[in-house]
């Protein structure tokens, strides 16, 4: 599918630029008609159960075939951090305390690793992923990892990492949410123990939909001590006396699911399942150079990971973030602010003319602000 034919599913697109895929991903009539067909089955008569079901049982299996796993090896949780908290549960720190990982972690995954410290381990927390392979001891039980670090878009050397941690007998955690439009995410190659990844940001879906990759499910120390009916072994014997987990990665399941948000994971996930994962790195990197040149060339300050190292998005430094991405959304521009930049990221549904929207609009408000400021300096004095 060519570019231009994946952005004729989005036509919201010819209304807004839509550069925020790092926060939500743009709404494509592939969700729209999964949200439709959701509210007929709910009005088809009798309780639709069957078909939520299905919708959700589609999704886990279009993740499982997208990032190179088994059915088996895949929970459907309803966030990052739930997963992040599963796997911390069912391990125990006994003898090897050791967590590692670093501050750029998304927060709601170092927050799950800091709370262990009640249950007997050690937290540490380096400023780059790439420090962490000297710190893998005897001690470590867990090295944490974003694959792309969600504010400077930069890749993670998770396949070294993995090598170095299986070698002292230590498991690996990926947070793979960033990493959608960065090329193909192949649990395989990346030889990590767990992987969490959510539905609402480039895979197309909607916030309330995460899942976990458990490359040994049956492999803890402890069971999960956060469960619910769709961690049996038979969700539907009703047993409320008999605690069995399913051998699956199914263990690591809790309660009902979000509906709405299982049937756009299902609509999103067959689009990204049309799509070359690398033919889309390659646009994607294509337009994050683009960015760059035209950014840098107006005077602006970016951050950017080198092209090979890069994820789907660039930083734009600023005084102040979130007013300049308000400015930005009143002229029709969606990014996405975080800490100390604004971050502007690409899919494949992104063109040039979006980057130079993006650049025209920068360039009316900078105009604008250099205006203001000239006529404050000229005012006179009483």
């Amino acid at each position: 599918m060519t570019p231009e034919d994946f952005r004729a599913r989005f036509p919201s697109l010819g209304r807004r630029t839509h550069l925020a895929s790092c926060s939500l991903g743009a709404r494509s009539v592939d969700l729209d008609d999964a949200l439709h067909r959701m509210l007929e089955d709910m009005a088809s008569g009798g309780a639709p159960w069957q078909l939520f079901e299905e919708q959700v049982a589609g999704a886990r299996d279009r993740f499982a075939a997208l990032i190179g796993a088994r059915p088996d090896q895949v929970a459907v949780l309803p966030d990052a951090s739930t997963g992040a908290y599963q796997v911390a549960s069912t391990l125990d720190w006994t003898g090897r305390p050791g967590i590692l990982g670093s501050t750029q972690e998304f927060p709601s995954i170092a927050h799950v690793w800091l709370a262990q410290r009640s249950r007997g381990a050690e937290v540490s927390l380096t400023e780059d992923p790439h420090d962490l392979a000297g710190m893998i001891d005897e001690r470590t039980r867990l090295v944490s990892v974003p694959l792309i670090t969600y504010q400077s878009a930069r890749r993670s050397p998770v396949e070294q990492l993995t090598a170095q941690a299986h070698a002292m007998g230590a498991r690996v955690f990926v947070d793979a949410y960033q990493a959608g439009a960065a090329g193909a995410v192949d649990v395989r190659e990346l030889g990590c123990d767990y992987l969490v990844m959510g539905t609402m940001k480039y895979l197309l879906g909607l916030p309330g939909l995460a899942f976990l990759y458990v490359r040994e499910p049956e492999r803890t120390d402890l069971p999960p001590s956060l469960t619910g009916w769709f961690g049996r072994t038979d969700p539907f014997a009703f047993d409320p006396t008999a605690l069995d987990f399913a051998a699956s990665a199914d263990r690591f399941r809790a309660g009902t699911p979000s509906v709405p948000a299982a049937y756009a994971a299902d609509a999103g996930l067959r689009l990204m399942g049309l799509l070359d994962p690398y033919a889309v790195r390659e646009h994607v990197h294509d337009l994050t150079d683009l960015a760059i040149e035209r950014l840098t060339a107006a005077g602006e300050r970016v951050q950017a990971a080198a092209r090979k190292s890069r994820g789907a998005h660039i930083g734009l430094y600023d005084a102040d973030p979130a007013a300049l991405g308000a400015a930005l959304a009143q002229r029709g521009v969606a990014v996405a602010p975080r800490g100390q930049v604004v971050r502007i990221s690409l899919h494949y549904y992104n063109n040039a003319e979006d980057v130079a929207a993006l650049c025209d609009a920068l360039a009316e408000l900078r105009g604008a602000a250099r205006a203001t400021d000239e006529e404050v300096l000229c005012a006179p004095t009483s």
